[in-house]
């Protein structure tokens, strides 16, 4: 009889422990999910150049000069600030760029957007940004696109030493430079 009472208290814990495991609220799904890219894009190819993360804002009727206003520095995405990391030396954009990860900030203007890589780590939007930690900055290529972008996207193309870094959102479109640092 002990030993039923015994193990009916174990069932009774064990299930109520269960329970709570699942009584857990788990939020939905962000409006602005976080994605990665990454080259080479291929996931069989472990062997990254770059890869950069980000959150995408979602334009829903919206203008893209309130979302990304111009001439104000944009986290380059939604929620955290974009985070790119550079396994490899690398020329990003005509500048020499170490190994390492640095936070992806843009200023979008007519005709060009500012391109800033930042030592500043796990900002929360652009709100604390802080130019002294900029580690540099170059130009964009502004480009218009032929059909609307809905989700803010980022991603690489390109072959061997000749990579692009594309942005696009709305009809907008972005275009960074990339090549792998040459030995000496």
């Amino acid at each position: 009889m002990k030993k039923s009472i015994v193990s009916l208290i174990i069932f009774t814990i064990a299930l109520i422990s269960s329970n709570e495991t699942f009584a857990q609220k788990f939020p939905k799904l962000d409006v602005s999910p976080m994605d990665a890219a990454s080259y080479p894009n291929n996931w069989k190819d472990a062997n990254k150049l770059v890869k950069v993360v980000y959150s995408r804002p979602q334009l829903k009727g919206r203008d893209l000069g309130k979302l990304a206003p111009k001439d104000k520095v944009w986290r380059t995405g939604a929620n955290e600030a974009a985070e790119i990391t550079f396994y490899k030396k690398v020329d990003f954009g005509g500048k020499k760029v170490k190994p390492g990860t640095y936070t992806l900030f843009t200023i979008p203007q007519d005709g060009k957007w500012t391109v800033i890589l930042s030592n500043q780590k796990n900002v929360w939007g652009a709100y604390f940004y802080d130019e002294k930690e900029d580690v540099l900055r170059v130009t964009g290529k502004v480009s218009k696109s032929n059909n609307k972008i809905e989700a803010f996207s980022i991603l690489f193309d390109g072959e061997k030493d000749d990579i692009k870094m594309y942005m696009g959102w709305g009809d907008t479109i972005v275009t960074v430079p990339l090549e792998i640092e040459k030995e000496e």
